[in-house]
């Protein structure tokens, strides 16, 4: 299988990262939340652990949709993607030590890891999109926690806003993609 036809098969059967995107976005926002009305303890934890469920929730959702939410056999970044997916939690080992010893820096070190965990599906998918997303989080993290160390859960509501856009803009693509394909289909036929 060619790498441009296994990138078409991963934003068709992903959605272009629709879903879990937007979950992602509506966990980050949960977090924020919590982190803001209830304590910043029960908002990371949120976080941390309600982000495992992300993989499973992400398939359940598609496959309600009436979409694969699988690759073919033959299709050899599924197991990318796999190896992508477990750099988080090995990263929230540094968010963790970033949060020991400046509690507000939770969210800014969190954007961080999350951001450059999206780096990779700029060739996952095959969509540029992924490296603006990646920058935003990066580079959002970054001035946040050196420019607004005071305030808990800024990094959470700005994350979550800027992944649930992002959730639409790569559904937008993969749509697209698909419309376009239909067309020549029904054209060619």
């Amino acid at each position: 299988m060619l790498i441009t036809d296994a990138q078409r098969e991963m934003r068709s059967a992903f959605l272009g990262g629709f879903v879990g995107q937007l979950l992602a976005g509506l966990i980050w926002a949960l977090s924020a939340a919590i982190s803001t009305w209830i304590t910043p303890g029960y908002g990371m934890a949120v976080l941390f652990f309600v982000s495992m469920l992300l993989f499973p929730l992400t398939q359940l959702i598609l496959r309600l949709m009436g979409r694969p939410a699988r690759l073919s056999a033959g299709n050899q970044l599924g197991q990318l993607a796999t190896q992508i997916a477990f750099t988080v939690p090995v990263g929230f080992i540094l968010v963790a030590a970033a949060t020991l010893y400046h509690q507000n820096w939770f969210y800014p070190a969190s954007m961080v890891v999350v951001g450059a965990h999206y780096l990779p599906f700029i060739f996952l998918y095959g969509m540029r999109q992924f490296g603006l997303l990646a920058g935003v989080l990066i580079v959002g993290g970054v001035a946040l926690g050196f420019y607004a160390p005071d305030v808990f859960s800024l990094g959470g509501w700005l994350s979550a806003v800027a992944l649930i856009a992002f959730a639409f803009i790569g559904r937008k693509v993969a749509l697209n993609e698909e419309n376009q394909d239909s067309i020549i289909t029904s054209v060619g036929q």
